[in-house]
């Protein structure tokens, strides 16, 4: 009976690990982190681009200067003064005390981005911490937080920074503890009206079940999600940074000699706006670029972190199909 039944039965093959449908499945793709995200749609627009790839020429030039610049920015030379660009190895001319207009530039470009970055740090830094506590707690700390704001954003700005500077000296370390004083506000309100959204998520409240102290959800949990906008407002902060040292300093109230920045340069070059112009365009034409490429960064990265951009360029460009069918 045994022989019979073996008989019968079929000829059961064992399966082949080889064969294509009993090959292993391949491992999922891991999808693209947040931050992978965001770079994706950066590098895709050029202007941020362009602005990235100035504002990393424009730093790299003040890193190396002492290589750049051909000649001591300080060295007086009255024998070579007022000489027209392109003589001999003074690619820009030279100015009113013969020094190397190119030199200048290049030193200015250290100056400029370190009080830029240094005061947008500081007061990113400051303003965060300020809204987060505010936004967080609520009750009488956003009161006392919010009426200091106000009482700082009704206060001209320039006035105080004028008065400060002419009280205390103008050293660099006091030029940028003013102006990121004066420019933190912004930021907290930011902040703020961040954290009163993020504070009633219900991560949140899970944090708080599982025992997470309220410090502990500040940093770990809340500033996290609130970090796109902070980076947006810090990018924008630093050409605003710019434009206040090359105030100050045309005013006579910023960097002293012998150092230089590009405001210093604006500020002696106005008694020789009729003879030789180009000595305040040189500066003024290195702030507007800088400025032009952190802003074009900051509209970047907005862009970037927009979730609603790409749905817009999609309805931007159907609307354009359609209206170029209908033949209007």
């Amino acid at each position: 009976m045994s022989d019979m039944n073996a008989a019968t039965a079929p000829n059961v093959q064992p399966a082949d690990p080889m064969a294509p449908e009993n090959a292993p499945l391949p491992p999922a793709k891991r999808p693209p982190g947040p931050w992978k995200l965001v770079w994706q749609k950066f590098s895709h627009n050029p202007y941020a681009m362009t602005g990235l790839v100035v504002l990393l020429i424009f730093v790299l030039v003040a890193i190396f200067a002492k290589h750049v610049a051909p000649f001591d920015p300080a060295k007086v030379d009255m024998m070579n003064s007022n000489l027209k660009p392109g003589s001999g190895k003074h690619i820009l001319g030279t100015d009113e005390l013969g020094r190397d207009i190119f030199s200048r530039l290049v030193y200015s470009s250290r100056i400029s981005l370190m009080v830029g970055f240094s005061v947008a740090i500081i007061a990113v830094f400051l303003g965060s911490l300020i809204g987060a506590i505010s936004g967080y707690f609520g009750g009488w700390v956003d009161t006392v937080f919010m009426r200091l704001i106000d009482v700082m954003i009704s206060l001209p700005s320039l006035f105080i920074n004028i008065l400060i500077m002419a009280i205390f000296g103008t050293k660099m370390m006091y030029l940028i503890l003013i102006l990121a004083l004066t420019s933190w506000t912004g930021v907290a309100r930011l902040v703020r009206g961040q954290f009163l959204q993020l504070r009633e998520m219900q991560y949140v409240e899970a944090a708080r079940a599982t025992g997470v102290s309220s410090w502990g959800i500040i940093f770990r949990h809340l500033l996290r999600n609130a970090s796109f906008p902070i980076i947006v407002n810090a990018t924008l902060m630093v050409g605003g940074a710019i434009l206040n040292e090359s105030g100050l300093s045309y005013l006579g109230l910023g960097i002293q000699m012998p150092q230089t920045s590009w405001g210093i340069m604006l500020s002696n070059s106005q008694e020789f706006m009729l003879t030789n112009p180009m000595l305040a365009v040189y500066p003024g034409l290195c702030i507007l670029i800088v400025v032009l490429a952190v802003n074009f960064i900051g509209d970047g990265i907005r862009d970037a972190l927009d979730p609603r951009q790409k749905k817009s360029r999609r309805r931007l460009a159907k609307w354009r199909k359609n209206f170029s069918k209908s033949g209007i």
